[in-house]
């Protein structure tokens, strides 16, 4: 492990999906500036995020974000000033992908520093290392969003082991896809959250979804589409769907999936620190049940770190850089990217 400096300064670049983020970063956790250029607004009338679409408004954002983000961080002559310009690489929609790494590599040029590419997974394990700075290894990490619901030990910088990933859709697309049917706004899932706080958690009964799974992996395939045969049965009746409620049961019904996979994995482990990462992660039921739960000692990011940011990025790209792994400028996106390709995994 090389010595940390605290005046090292990384660029963190952000583009995986419909959010363009840049972010710096002073050793590993103080951020100097960052910025962010949310895109669901302009996707929203499409019901869900139109790739090519995505890529053509991060072209936009991504240049004049650099320069706020640069010039707000006092870096005025970034050849001197930066250390390491690290990028999100994979998983995620090629085009966007394409946008950062392609621009990374021509700051990395331009400016004669290195570059390094960032598992998107890994960003948002990191994004608990910038807002807690007494997480220890070993800690479990449950990632939950719209495409990934995954449980990994995290032994070590670059050293993780996956122990249980989602069969088909992630908890987010869950969220989204009911809510898209009970005819909420995209995105669905933080308005779903909304009207839950008003709502009865045990309404609606929807099936175990984890009864046949082996191991601590999941699957929400059936849940959805067990809400969804739900709504449509009370809409063939003729009867008003009380929004709340449904909601609430829904909700309550993912959150106690999570949590229980959970406690299956520190029973498995005997490992009692709890991170959670993502989008789900800024779900208020989940961040409270997670938080009150007694087996284990939570930590949970702020909601701000919760969706894609360049923060992240730039603290695990700090973090592998100083532990001494290295890429080149024939760097490439890959947005099948597995979790593990540039890391230490077990299975």
């Amino acid at each position: 492990m090389l010595p940390l400096d605290r005046r090292f300064l990384t660029l963190g670049i952000e583009s995986s999906c419909d959010d363009t983020s840049v972010a710096l970063l002073e050793g590993p956790r103080r951020v100097l500036s960052w910025k962010i250029s949310s895109q669901i607004e302009r996707h929203a009338a499409f019901g869900g995020v139109v790739p090519e679409y995505a890529s053509r408004m991060h072209l936009e954002a991504i240049l004049p974000l650099t320069c706020a983000v640069l010039a707000e961080g006092g870096v005025a002559d970034p050849a001197k000033q930066i250390g390491l310009v690290a990028v999100t690489r994979g998983p995620g929609l090629m085009g966007s992908l394409l946008v950062g790494v392609m621009t990374a590599k021509a700051y990395a040029q331009a400016w004669n520093v290195p570059i390094l590419g960032v598992n998107h997974l890994e960003g948002h394990i990191y994004a608990n290392m910038v807002d807690h700075e007494d997480l220890r290894f070993p800690f479990l990490c449950m990632v939950v969003s719209g495409g990934h619901t995954e449980i990994v030990l995290v032994e070590g910088c670059g050293a993780y082991r996956m122990l249980g990933a989602t069969q088909d859709d992630a908890a987010g697309e869950a969220f989204d896809k009911v809510a898209k049917v009970l005819g909420l706004p995209y995105p669905g899932g933080p308005v779903i959250d909304r009207l839950a706080a008003a709502g009865g958690a045990e309404a609606f009964k929807f099936p175990d979804v984890l009864q046949h799974l082996d191991g601590l992996n999941f699957s929400f395939s059936g849940l959805k589409t067990a809400a969804i045969n739900q709504v449509n049965r009370l809409r063939q009746k003729g009867e008003e769907i009380p929004l709340e409620d449904f909601c609430a049961s829904f909700q309550n019904t993912v959150v106690k999936t999570l949590v229980a996979r959970l406690e299956q994995a520190v029973r498995l482990t005997g490992v009692k620190s709890v991170a959670i990462s993502g989008g789900v992660a800024a779900n208020s039921a989940f961040r409270r049940a997670v938080a009150e739960h007694e087996g284990w000692k939570p930590f949970l990011p702020s909601k701000m770190f919760c969706t894609d940011n360049a923060v992240m990025v730039a603290a695990a790209g700090y973090a592998a850089w100083q532990s001494g792994r290295r890429d080149d400028i024939g760097l490439a996106p890959d947005p099948a990217l597995d979790f593990g390709e540039d890391e230490v995994v077990g299975k």
